[in-house]
This record gives structure tokens, C-alpha cells and sequence, in this order.
């Protein structure tokens, strides 16, 4: 069974700092891209940053120049490190991954269960 688990949310203040994380687990034989979504109270899961296999980087235009965006492949883990925070990135920050596994060549979207970020003002 392949999973997604999200860990490092929490509470911070305006201008403060976290980083969370995500590691697939289970059995499968490669992970093409990793991904961060967000969905705040009321509204759509939008895109906050997304990495390729081959290390491009895709950022929403309001996470730009704050949140980074990194994997390392060996722990099959993707990180997000977000400076410089303000309440409206507040939301349920699922993990996205690409995965594809053992005897398959097709590559499938598996969402981890979402922690919860909230910046205090």
C-alpha cells in the first residue's frame, strides 16, 4: 500500500517560519513529481509549489520569494520551507505525489492526508 504522510504543521506567528514534510511509503518503483497543495476555509485547493523528477520548480505567485521547495530522493520525502509567513497562507497542506509501481509504466496521483498550518496575525 502506497501512502503519503504529511508531518510538521502547526501554529506560527506572522513572519515566521516552517517547514513541512511529506515521505511515500510502501512498495513501488519510482515517484516522478512532487507537489504542495493548499486549501483554505471556503475555497479551492490551489497549487503552492510543484517539483519535477528532473528538479524544475513551479511556484504560485504568492509563495514566490518565501517558500522553497525540495526532495531528497534517498527518503523518498518531499519538504516545504516556508519564510516569511503570512495568515493568508493558513490552510490543509497536502502532499502530492506522481508514483508509479512495480510491473507498471503509468504513474499515479496519490494525495497524503493534509496537515493543518495556521499563521496567527
Amino acid at each position: 500500500q502506497v501512502q503519503l504522510v504529511e508531518s510538521g504543521g502547526g501554529l506560527v506567528q506572522a513572519g515566521g517560519s516552517l517547514r513541512i514534510s511529506c515521505a511515500a511509503s510502501g512498495s513501488f518503483r519510482s515517484i516522478n513529481g512532487m507537489g504542495w497543495y493548499r486549501q483554505a476555509p471556503g475555497k479551492q485547493r490551489e497549487l503552492v509549489a510543484a517539483l519535477t523528477s528532473g528538479g524544475s520548480t513551479n511556484y504560485a505567485d504568492s509563495v514566490k520569494g518565501r517558500f522553497i521547495i525540495s526532495r531528497d530522493n534517498a527518503k523518498n520525502t518531499v519538504y516545504l520551507q516556508m519564510n516569511s509567513l503570512k495568515p493568508e497562507d493558513t490552510g490543509v497542506y497536502y502532499c502530492n505525489a506522481g508514483i508509479a509501481k512495480f510491473g507498471s509504466g503509468r504513474y499515479v496521483d496519490y494525495w497524503g492526508q493534509g496537515t493543518q498550518v495556521t499563521v496567527s496575525s
